[in-house]
């Protein structure tokens, strides 16, 4: 079991319905209270510890209500990394579908990163995508989120 206060956030927009379901057995199995936040309408599972808000259309509404919400110890499920950093300082730790944590000491390194992508993008140059989640990746991610709520525990 958890601690009392530890609750998981999830920008739901963006996160891969496989990596929903990972959200949703550990939610279950731990008693860990999840709320999925998106802009349209996201079906979750009937469960005390799962729940659904949705948010107003429009840039950034869902990573601000995460913002808004999130509390010291909390973990956020996303991919943004600027949603990551506003997490971090909160006091949370955010982690990515394909498994990367985002702390304190981590969060300068990514926001570099990615800054720097997007210099490059800017300039015309072809970055690329990532590339599709794959069976390791959500592996990946289902150990880093194990591993997270153990110490969290």
């Amino acid at each position: 079991m958890t601690g009392p206060g530890l609750a998981i956030w999830v920008d739901a927009d963006a996160c891969p319905a496989v990596i929903r379901e990972v959200l949703f057995r550990a939610a279950n199995r731990l008693g860990v209270t999840t709320t999925l936040v998106a802009n349209h309408h996201i079906r979750v599972p009937r469960s005390p510890h799962i729940r659904s808000t949705q948010v107003a259309s429009g840039f950034d509404k869902a990573d601000d209500h995460i913002a808004d919400q999130v509390r010291a110890g909390d973990l956020v499920i996303t991919g943004d990394i600027p949603l990551a950093a506003r997490v971090v300082e909160n006091g949370g730790t955010a982690l990515n579908p394909r498994g990367t944590l985002y702390d304190a000491e981590s969060i300068r390194e990514h926001l570099g990163r990615r800054d720097f992508m997007e210099e490059l993008r800017s300039a015309g140059v072809q970055t690329g995508g990532p590339s599709s989640l794959s069976k390791g990746d959500v592996q990946v991610f289902a150990n880093a989120l194990d591993r997270f709520l153990a110490r969290a525990g």
